[in-house]
């Protein structure tokens, strides 16, 4: 038996597009949890204040300034990573973007831009932090990806695909390193009240769009927390590919 299934103490965390939002959430859970963590995002000052906080709570913390859409400048991320903390031994795939547009207006070089962040980009955390878990025979990957991996919304397209790409992944990799001990799960959030989108949800339309929702409020970040640390834990030993939905029942629909 586990004396504390969801102690992190000793692990070590990468998380990118940690510097706000939901990332910054993910990340200061798995310190108050125990675990040292990595920070990765394009920007550096916004990454030094959340490393900041982090290492008041006793943790060590490190920044890596990261192009997510480039694949040398994640290598470049993951063995920052590796040099300052020895290892990882949790990937949380944070980092996205929106894709918002009709499809007949669709700018192909948009789309793309989507899918590099949102499904191009995971891909190639999981290729670099990969072989390290692998040779330890222990890890654990969490990609976020959203409600849209299942729900669909007009003008989403770019998104909604990629997020449904990302639990694919999800699904196929927790298959192929099994035999690892790496456990691959998705945590698919709902609507949350976060600083990107909280100037849209005081409009007009955003309070009819909250108003829409089974819950009728948007989800806060804080409620976020036990789902993130849970699928790094040890109480998910036996739980691979699976998807997480924490949405305020927006997935019921």
């Amino acid at each position: 038996m586990t004396a504390n299934w969801f102690d992190l103490t000793g692990r070590c965390a990468l998380v990118t597009g940690a510097s706000k939002g939901l990332g910054r959430t993910i990340a200061l859970a798995l310190a108050r949890a125990g675990a040292d963590v990595a920070l990765a995002s394009r920007t550096q000052t916004d990454l030094e204040q959340v490393a900041q906080e982090i290492r008041t709570l006793g943790r060590r913390a490190v920044v890596a300034v990261a192009d997510i859409a480039d694949e040398q400048s994640i290598a470049a991320a993951v063995q920052t990573s590796l040099d300052a903390l020895g290892r990882i031994d949790i990937l949380v795939n944070n980092a996205g973007i929106e894709g918002l547009g009709a499809v007949v207006e669709m700018d192909a070089a948009a789309w793309d831009r989507v899918m590099a962040v949102n499904l191009r980009a995971p891909m190639l955390c999981c290729k670099h932090v990969g072989p390290h878990m692998m040779a330890r025979g222990s890890g654990k990957v969490i990609n976020v990806a959203s409600v849209m991996a299942t729900a669909v919304s007009r003008y989403m397209s770019s998104y909604a695909a990629s997020k449904a790409g990302l639990v694919q992944l999800t699904r196929t990799l927790a298959l192929e390193w099994m035999r690892h001990n790496i456990q691959v799960n998705a945590l698919c959030p709902g609507y949350f009240l976060t600083p990107m989108n909280e100037e849209f949800f005081a409009t007009d339309t955003g309070k009819r769009l909250i108003a829409s929702l089974p819950s009728q409020r948007l989800g806060q970040p804080s409620e976020l927390e036990g789902a993130a640390v849970f699928l790094a834990s040890d109480a998910t030993s036996f739980i691979t590919g699976t998807t997480l939905y924490v949405d305020g029942g927006h997935s019921l629909r």
